[in-house]
């Protein structure tokens, strides 16, 4: 999936009027391998959302509820939502271990995203699911986040993310810039890419880190790197509404075993498959 010149355009003119401000404001800083248990401590909500030989990122928002984008419960060849239980969540997934892991029961994307349409200011917009896990995770092994609702005016804000060339591991960007947001829609020059879809973007609340917005759609070059995203309040909201509106169980196969500590080995994983991130080079 592209993200074409002229919607690239129409998004930096929404964006416009914050960009120069917070650019001024917040400086970004490279990527932190979080390769030690050590490392990952209050991370470990992130984790790893495996479909087949597709991959994205997803954030415990709740001890059974994972948040990630849209497109990637969808298969991309065919157009149709995916199985829940051939959807895997790995918490804190790290070099062939987890936390946790569990299958998922049940999941929706926003009814406002529309899978056949392409990247548009309105898909990114809405580009959010929620997957309920067949298990709950212990808020002790891995302790969810909560929605960041303030007034995000400062321009700092940090990503936990996976990625192709560090599928293994979560890396964290400790500080990227909010560039500019508005109409419900977010700019970041936060490093990610493929695979980095559903990644939370984080901001201070306090001593808190809260999830201000997921990483949808992007472009890369060798110069900058922008990504966006939406505003996630009134989208999580409506997605906690349809999922209360689902059968009590799935009703699209079965749920996988659920919600264990594990050491496991896992292939790298790539580009192929009908997931991935909505990341283009220019020109690509």
């Amino acid at each position: 999936m592209t993200l074409r010149p002229r919607i690239v355009l129409s998004l930096m003119l929404m964006l416009a009027a914050g960009w120069a401000q917070a650019q001024s404001r917040a400086e970004s800083t490279g990527l932190d391998r979080l390769t030690r248990r050590g490392d990952l401590l209050g991370w470990e909500a992130v984790g790893r959302v495996d479909m087949g030989s597709a991959m994205c990122t997803g954030v415990l928002i709740a001890p059974d509820l994972v948040l990630t984008a849209a497109h990637c419960v969808y298969d991309r060849r065919t157009g149709k939502m995916r199985d829940a239980g051939t959807i895997t969540f790995r918490a804190g997934f790290r070099d062939g271990r987890s936390v946790a892991e569990s299958g998922v029961l049940r999941a929706v994307a926003h009814d406002n995203y529309d899978p056949t349409t392409g990247t548009s200011p309105n898909n990114i917009r809405h580009d959010a699911a929620l997957l309920q896990l067949s298990r709950t995770i212990p808020a002790m092994t891995a302790a969810p986040f909560a929605i960041y609702t303030g007034n995000a005016s400062d321009g700092q804000v940090s990503v936990v993310s996976y990625g192709q060339g560090r599928s293994e591991a979560p890396s964290w960007q400790r500080a990227c810039a909010l560039l500019g947001r508005g109409d419900g829609l977010m700019a970041f020059n936060c490093d990610v890419t493929y695979g980095s879809s559903g990644a939370p973007v984080f901001m201070k609340d306090g001593n808190r880190a809260r999830i201000l917005s997921l990483v949808s759609a992007g472009v890369l070059d060798q110069k900058e790197k922008v990504s966006y995203g939406m505003e996630l309040g009134p989208v999580v909201a409506d997605l906690k509404r349809q999922l209360r509106s689902l059968p009590s169980r799935s009703l699209t196969g079965t749920a996988s075993e659920g919600a264990r500590r594990v050491s496991v080995g896992v292939k790298r994983l790539g580009n192929s498959g009908g997931g991935g991130a909505k990341f283009v080079r220019p020109g690509g």
